[in-house]
């Protein structure tokens, strides 16, 4: 599979832009990816702005309905949230509305989803936030749903916390399948067996090639525990590498990544980059996002496009 890149918003931030103006620079860091090759564009799905990322009182838009927007600005790129917490919605309206991005995009949409975290937007909004354990049951729950009402005609199911009777789902998703799923997160102990019932992609930080290696090896024996193959599920990764026309420009970009993920990053120029990469590609990783909250303009896009070229990378084939 040739590797690809995505772009990730977590930031809404662009300054001196007006409240009427800021899905503006949205829309353009959107279609300067689409422009510099990369095959995905993911928004956070969260209420709040997230530490590490900006202050808690920085703009932030809802996902869904920021994808759906996004849909009718873009032609190619997939479009995914990275990701939804399984707390914030009913996990059959969540599946109706990755089908109803599937229909906007033309067949585009990403399901991502992991078990939420952030505390603080819970308790501001009044959402319930139990313990983690709880959070793994639903979000086991919540896939169960999503799957059968992408695939099955009016699915029936009744768990601990969620349920549907007969649920319709029409019109279906135009993926064969519905979206694939994306299961972010890495947690060995329930967050990967998760991961190997149900998703066709997997999503994890940059925390060293051997602690990857150890979790793609876990993720592989939790499949083996369910006859199912581990090549069927796509491993991505947050970048690992930063890249930049410079070697100076990119020594200032480090600043900008979370301290504790820096020791796993390296930098440089696309050809160092790219060498830096390779690692990654060899151990089987394919997909590899890069945030705007550090690449905000579309020409520091545009040379993430040149690392895509010298590693022969390309569009993702949609599942």
């Amino acid at each position: 599979m040739q590797p690809w890149f995505g772009l990730h918003l977590p930031s809404y931030t662009h300054r001196d832009a007006p409240p009427a103006q800021l899905f503006d620079g949205v829309v353009g860091q959107a279609k300067a990816a689409e422009s510099a090759g990369f095959g995905l564009v993911t928004v956070m799905d969260h209420l709040y702005q997230i530490a590490g990322v900006g202050e808690v009182d920085e703009p932030m838009l809802e996902g869904w309905t920021t994808l759906a927007a996004l849909a009718r600005e873009t032609s190619r790129v997939r479009l995914g949230t990275l990701v939804t917490g399984v707390t914030y919605r009913n996990p059959a309206l969540l599946a109706k509305e990755a089908t109803t991005l599937d229909v906007i995009s033309g067949g585009r949409a990403i399901f991502g989803i992991g078990a939420a975290w952030n505390d603080v937007e819970h308790a501001g909004y009044g959402l319930e936030f139990p313990r983690v354990g709880e959070r793994m049951d639903r979000l086991t729950e919540a896939l169960t749903i999503a799957k059968a009402m992408f695939t099955e005609e009016r699915p029936s199911f009744e768990g601990r916390y969620y349920r549907i009777r007969e649920a319709l789902n029409v019109p279906r998703p135009i993926q064969q399948g519905g979206p694939p799923i994306l299961v972010g997160g890495g947690g060995e102990q329930r967050t990967l067996r998760i991961a190997a019932q149900f998703a066709d992609m997997t999503h994890w930080f940059p925390l060293g090639l051997d602690m990857l290696r150890r979790k793609s090896e876990i993720l592989a024996r939790y499949c083996e525990e369910i006859d199912r193959d581990p090549a069927t599920i796509e491993r991505t990764m947050a970048t690992p590498v930063l890249v930049a026309g410079t070697e100076a420009e990119a020594s200032r970009l480090r600043e900008l990544v979370p301290e504790e993920r820096r020791p796993h990053v390296v930098g440089g120029t696309p050809e160092q980059a790219a060498d830096g990469l390779r690692p990654y590609l060899d151990a089987g990783f394919t997909g590899f996002t890069f945030n705007n909250s550090i690449y905000r303009t579309p020409d520091q896009i545009a040379v993430i496009g040149e690392l895509l070229r010298l590693v022969g990378g390309g569009v993702p084939t949609p599942a």
